[in-house]
């Protein structure tokens, strides 16, 4: 059973006593709220770090995100990959939505269990967001080409970073024919040449720029 951050540092070695002390917390806060309000199964419990947090970080390692900017994560569930990113990224200002309650609700005492000041959570569907971002980042809440258009026209004109304003995107498998269907300009990024662990084998970043 991986309970330990341990797992994080390993791929992240650069990280604050503070930041290192908030992923040591997501264990212990993510298995009390869980046993209240279920948003990720028993089985992934045991494997948080792998199965969800070292996941949500996989985007760090393609896009580092700068001071200022703004990113939502569109249908978070639990948090992910917004609690993490946050955490890694604390001079950026993070948007989770979710259209169940319930899992905000999560979000929201898991955000306050770890002092995060730059996490802001909303019960909506994101095509009720009306703000605009630098990123929107998601984890597999649908396939692209229904997803895209609830995020388009949200995204700021200006970019700061390395890489222009769009989506970050988690999802695993043959994409091939789903990015495709798309017609959309999208990149592809394997997680397993950044993590050695088998879990990352068919799993990756899609960046869309937008």
């Amino acid at each position: 059973m991986e309970i330990n951050s341990s797992l994080i540092q390993k791929y992240f070695k650069d990280l604050t006593a503070q930041q290192l002390e908030q992923f040591g917390q997501l264990y212990e806060l993510y298995s009390f709220w869980n046993a209240q309000i279920n948003v990720i199964s028993r089985k992934d419990i045991d494997e948080l770090y792998i199965r969800h947090v070292l996941h949500s970080l996989g985007i760090a390692k393609f896009c580092s995100f700068k001071p200022g900017e703004t990113v939502l994560d569109v249908g978070t569930g639990g948090g992910f990959p917004g609690i993490p990113l946050a955490i890694l990224f604390p001079e950026t200002q993070f948007h989770l939505v979710d259209s169940i309650g319930k899992k905000i609700k999560v979000v929201t005492e898991v955000a306050a269990g770890l002092g995060l000041n730059n996490v802001k959570a909303s019960h909506l569907r994101a095509e009720q967001v009306m703000e605009k971002y630098d990123f929107v980042v998601s984890r597999a809440v649908t396939r692209l080409i229904d997803f895209y258009p609830w995020v388009k026209g949200k995204f700021k004109k200006d970019s700061k970073n390395a890489i222009p304003n769009g989506i970050l995107y988690l999802k695993g498998g043959d994409l091939t024919e789903e990015i495709a269907e798309t017609k959309l300009k999208a990149e592809l990024y394997p997680l397993s040449e950044y993590f050695e662990e088998d879990f990352f084998e068919t799993k990756y970043v899609v960046y869309i720029p937008c």
